[in-house]
């Protein structure tokens, strides 16, 4: 839910080797993002809290994506969608998480 000033409560899950990494427990991750949720915001609120995470999921210069990491939305695809477009509702308001996924590649 937003309050007065559009600040809003989301979750977020990482993959494993990520929350491996940050040495965080296996549980979503409850994060303050400013109104409107994009996965550009929930991307800059991460790397501010995780700096670790700086340069793991998006190019720092150009904060493009990785090539292998994905990001989905309720149960749809946003790898490829603008950053600045905002998350569903479900997402923005905490019902549903955004989730962040390492893709497999190799043959």
């Amino acid at each position: 839910m937003p309050d007065v000033r559009g600040v809003q409560r989301i979750t977020v899950e990482l993959p494993s080797p990520l929350r491996a990494l940050l040495q965080l427990p296996d549980a979503p991750l409850a994060l303050t993002v400013h109104a409107p949720v994009t996965i550009g915001a929930v991307l800059d609120v991460l790397e501010a809290q995780y700096p670790a995470l700086q340069g793991t999921l998006r190019d720092p210069r150009t904060k493009q994506r990785r090539a292998l990491v994905r990001f989905f939305a309720c149960e749809e695809d946003w790898s490829h969608t603008a950053h600045d477009v905002a998350l569903p509702d479900a997402v923005a308001s905490g019902r549903e998480p955004l989730l962040v996924v390492g893709a497999m590649a190799g043959g």
